[in-house]
């Protein structure tokens, strides 16, 4: 068994009983790194990552199953990690997006739905001479390489 299929049972079962709370990624880098990133519809606790940290410190511990030095973090995603899965897109319903496309294109706008297959979002597009107006655009999740959430600081 690879070592993030490992982990993935070890975090399962340490928030079987928080549905909230949902695994991003598990990675296994070849700097030594081993990263759990977490979060939850309503965000993710340090608290809660303590408690992911020391359930699995303590099982790869115990069953010796990582044979050199490693470092354990989890965290939640950064501001800039990309959205990964569906229910990251549902939580950031409401909220700015970046989204960039299989040919190199960016598109902005605010995230208004999310569906099995495509997302859309509310983009201001602006003619010249004419008032901006916003403008429905629902993008294919195949057609789409990376979205990021957009922080305002207005």
């Amino acid at each position: 068994m690879q070592i993030e299929e490992r982990v993935r049972e070890l975090v399962e079962e340490k928030i079987a009983d928080r549905a909230d709370l949902f695994i991003v990624r598990i990675k296994m880098h070849n700097n030594g790194i081993l990263e759990i990133l977490m979060d939850g519809d309503d965000g993710i606790a340090i608290e809660d990552c303590v408690q992911i940290s020391r359930h699995v410190g303590f099982h790869l511990e115990e069953e010796n199953a990582i044979d050199r030095a490693y470092r354990l973090e989890v965290s939640s995603p950064g501001i800039d990690t990309p959205l990964l899965l569906h229910r990251q897109y549902q939580k950031n319903i409401g909220r700015m997006v970046r989204v960039k496309g299989l040919e190199g294109d960016k598109r902005e706008g605010k995230l208004i739905a999310v569906n099995d297959k495509s997302i859309t979002i509310e983009e201001i597009k602006k003619e010249k001479g004419k008032k901006a107006v916003p403008q429905e655009a629902e993008i294919p999740l195949d057609n789409i390489t990376e979205t990021k959430v957009l922080i305002s600081f207005k």
